[in-house]
């Protein structure tokens, strides 16, 4: 039953971050459609990889699999925006509140805590990346308002460096925990295993991806906004 709502709940914050997302970005229907229809063909192929155990610890392809399915969408990214101003432009231009709000689905983080429950992930992993995305996504709205108003600039680039670590310490933990990995140092029952299959390797490889992009595109906003206030005091 937990599966079937997962399932529910990580595809719906999938499609509706996608098209939100999009939506946002200052582009024309023909470029949006393309960018749609990319973000879709690379969620299907995580998720027949993900179906096919390709991702298991224990499967010797396993971690350079999903660790090459997690990374590809930010080095993409990066050199895109580093080479097309087209690009640069179009991520950020996107309004900052509207990405800041668009954590509120990391509350789902609260799966991970409920999956430690039932025995099917173990170790500090699940605790870490749990509370760390209730936390964030908790927060969001509130830093998001406060964006808004054009306040709450300090607390925007705590609770952004925040948003992002949790995510770069739960790849980590959840890499070191996985078992049968040859990268496993953490030795804690099930460790990370359910996050290898199906519905809850959509998280790292879709949607950790997704809100890292983000945050980088957050923090670019927020500095280019300090250095045009700066700018405007000489």
């Amino acid at each position: 039953m937990l599966d079937f709502i997962g399932t529910i709940v990580l595809v719906a914050a999938i499609i509706v971050s996608i098209n939100a997302l999009t939506g946002a970005m200052p582009i024309n229907l023909s470029q949006r459609i393309a960018v749609s229809v990319g973000a879709g063909l690379w969620t299907g192929l995580a998720a027949a990889l993900a179906a096919a155990d390709l991702f298991v610890g224990t499967n010797p392809v396993g971690p350079p699999t999903i660790g090459t399915v997690i990374a590809f969408p930010l080095v993409a990214t990066a050199v895109a925006a580093s080479i097309l101003p087209s690009v640069r432009a179009a991520l950020l231009r996107m309004p900052m509140p509207f990405l800041i709000g668009l954590n509120v689905w990391r509350v789902a983080g609260g799966f991970f805590l409920i999956l430690a429950a039932q025995g099917r992930l173990g170790g500090p992993f699940p605790i870490s990346a749990g509370w760390g995305d209730i936390i964030t996504g908790v927060l969001a709205l509130p830093v998001a308002w406060l964006a808004l108003r054009g306040q709450g600039k300090a607390l925007a680039w705590t609770w952004n460096a925040f948003g992002m670590l949790d995510l770069v310490v739960a790849i980590a933990l959840g890499v070191i925990s996985a078992n049968g990995s040859p990268l496993q140092v953490i030795h804690a029952g099930p460790g990370s295993e359910a996050v290898q299959m199906l519905p809850w390797s959509l998280i790292p490889t879709v949607l950790v991806p997704m809100f890292l992009i983000v945050h980088a595109v957050i923090f670019r906003q927020l500095a280019r906004a300090s250095q045009g206030a700066a700018a405007l005091q000489q």
